[in-house]
């Protein structure tokens, strides 16, 4: 790319805002110019605002240090100086739902981590390897915006990223029936051990929201275009319970499957570490280029050992085997503020890029 597409973040401030910041550090297509929040830190240089709350392994990048914060709610000033935004804000669902549509509709496109729009019908919710060719009813929602170039696209919940590429790479199989657990970092609620002591040797059985997330928006991925809306799946039925541990970035899985074509375990193994998708293929720059890692030792995957697996936008899947009651039971882990947050909205934009969706101003 000769030129560097301008980027602005929206909720700069917060975790998910931090690790798009951290993530687009030298980034050979984007450039963040531009960084939004709250009015409580607007007029502060992006140091001042976040003050002692930088919570990312790595320094704070100086090209940020002294960017002056701007309001997020004065849309058409952010949306000037910017060719597409990521949005990470802190608002209620109808409030993110109303600022991402004005963003759109200034001509800019909005890529989220929210899950506002994740069931708006011409809305696309994409994991890049998985379902491209949703981005496909952007068209339908440039035609309700009244837009030639905004639109708002979504990732999806990052609970679902430790078993939803596995159980795709499996789909020849059909599996019909998933019964699963996830064990949930509390980096996904934006949260380190210094703020959350309580979740320290605990777990809290309860994730306001997620089991549902869980359950559904796997069938959302597997959906079809149709009449310019994105229908849902109706298979496999998905039961989920979504548990708070003390780790703090990584969420494990452990699944049950049932399939109507019985396939064996080689099988299995071999459909994991061939999946690929169009990331891998046009070697998009933030792409792992092995997507599933299968792990053969019976005590992997381990999050201290696997969670950063091919930068922390791989996914480590193990203890593969029979079942008594369902045909197979795995266990998957993946890095749920990499892969499950900006970084799978940074490859949805890469994505987006190389497909002619998003273009400078």
């Amino acid at each position: 790319m000769e030129k560097k597409l301008k980027v602005g973040v929206l909720g700069a401030t917060g975790m998910v805002g931090q690790r798009f910041i951290s993530l687009l550090e030298n980034h050979p297509w984007f450039e963040v110019v531009t960084v939004a929040a709250s009015p409580r830190s607007a007029g502060k240089t992006y140091e001042e605002a976040v003050g002692g709350r930088w919570k990312m392994s790595t320094p704070m990048p100086e090209a940020v240090k002294q960017m002056v914060v701007m309001n997020v709610n004065e849309v058409e000033k952010v949306a000037a100086g910017v060719d597409f935004v990521f949005s990470a804000v802190d608002m209620t669902k109808d409030e993110i739902k109303a600022i991402e549509e004005a963003y759109a509709r200034t001509e800019t496109p909005v890529v989220s981590n929210n899950s506002a729009h994740r069931w708006t019908p011409d809305v696309p919710m994409v994991v890049p390897e998985i379902n491209p060719e949703h981005f496909e009813v952007i068209r339908y929602q440039r035609e309700r915006l009244g837009t030639k170039r905004g639109f708002i696209a979504v990732k999806p919940n990052c609970s679902i990223q430790s078993y939803a590429p596995v159980l795709t790479a499996w789909k020849e199989f059909e599996p019909y029936e998933v019964v699963a657990t996830t064990y949930q970092a509390i980096s996904g609620a934006g949260k380190t051990f210094k703020d959350w002591p309580e979740m320290v040797e605990n777990i809290i059985p309860y994730i306001g929201g997620e089991e549902e997330k869980s359950e559904q928006e796997p069938l959302r991925l597997w959906g079809k275009v149709e009449d310019g809306r994105i229908v849902k799946a109706e298979s496999p039925v998905i039961t989920c319970q979504c548990i708070r541990v003390p780790v703090l970035d990584g969420h494990t899985a452990a699944v049950f499957v049932k399939f109507r074509k019985k396939p064996t375990k080689e099988q299995l193994i071999e459909k994991l570490v061939s999946f690929k998708g169009l990331p891998q293929e046009l070697e998009l720059p933030s792409a792992p280029k092995q997507f599933i890692q299968y792990l053969e030792e019976d005590n992997r995957p381990q999050v201290s050992l696997d969670v950063n697996f091919e930068r922390g936008m791989g996914i480590s899947v193990g203890r593969l085997r029979e079942d008594t009651v369902y045909d197979f039971k795995f266990v998957g882990l993946s890095h749920n503020t990499l892969r499950g947050a900006a970084g799978g909205a940074l490859l949805c934009a890469e994505l987006l890029t190389a497909k002619g969706y998003i273009q400078a101003k």
